[in-house]
């Protein structure tokens, strides 16, 4: 199964998901070579296709992923955003990032935050474009987090 195939496999397979809500909502997909993205337009089910603490979403992405698996399908990496709701959460977490990059920068003091691992990229992709500040993930599993602290000077 190329890319493209998997893209509308992937579409289709998660619009048969939500069907079970009795919703017809559009999903869109697309493949940055990556990491396939499906939208899921807004609807009345939002909550509960997204979740308490976005699991259901994460389910989601889980049972498509592992159905495109199967089909042994070119792209596996699957990213599902319902009512743009990731994107506002990304928006949420570098917003706090840019708010710990300045309290580092203030005291001096290293920040860590205990994040899972999408929101600890973000945290990383934020402070790389912040000058003087580095980060690094510590630890094993659940208890993984992120450290932001000043560069150190050469």
């Amino acid at each position: 199964m190329d890319r493209y195939q998997s893209v509308t496999f992937a579409r289709e397979y998660l619009q048969n998901i939500i069907s079970f809500f009795g919703e017809n909502i559009a999903v869109s997909g697309d493949d940055d070579g990556e990491v396939m993205t499906l939208r899921v337009e807004s609807s009345d089910i939002n909550s509960i296709l997204i979740g308490r603490g976005a699991e259901t979403l994460r389910a989601l992405q889980y049972i498509v992923s592992s159905a495109l698996r199967a089909q042994n399908a070119a792209v596996v990496r699957v990213s599902v955003d319902i009512a743009d709701y990731k994107k506002q959460h990304e928006e949420k977490i570098a917003d706090k990032a840019r708010g710990w990059i300045e309290r580092v920068r203030v005291t001096g003091e290293p920040y860590t935050a205990h994040l899972n691992p999408a929101d600890r990229r973000i945290v990383h992709q934020v402070a790389a474009d912040a000058a003087g500040i580095t980060t690094i993930s510590e630890g094993e599993g659940r208890e993984r987090h992120v450290i932001i602290q000043l560069e150190e000077a050469e």
